[in-house]
């Protein structure tokens, strides 16, 4: 099963864009940071993930949103453009 479920913020937001099959599209910069256990200890996790948000509906969720503001992402990992590196196709918003 390929599900992510992400806790972040929103940190970059690019413009409206159009797939070839007419659907809106929205590149976005998630940011995350927690604490998780590992072995037993404590980590700090902190990463930026790149993600992008397809089709009308979760454009539209997503493009109201305040740059900063947090919320719980949920989606898919797929490649990225020409199969370079993973991406968080995110299709809920909560």
């Amino acid at each position: 099963m390929n599900r992510l479920v992400l806790a972040a913020t929103l940190a970059e937001r690019g413009v409206v864009r159009y797939t070839p099959a007419g659907l809106p599209a929205l590149d976005l910069m998630l940011r995350h940071e927690s604490e998780v256990s590992e072995d037993g200890q404590p980590r700090k996790v902190s990463m930026d993930i790149k993600a992008v948000a397809i089709g009308q509906g979760i454009t539209r969720r997503v493009g109201a949103l305040t740059l900063g503001t947090a919320g719980s992402f949920a989606g898919f990992l797929a490649s990225g453009r020409n199969g370079r590196g993973l991406v968080f196709h995110v299709t809920a918003l909560d």
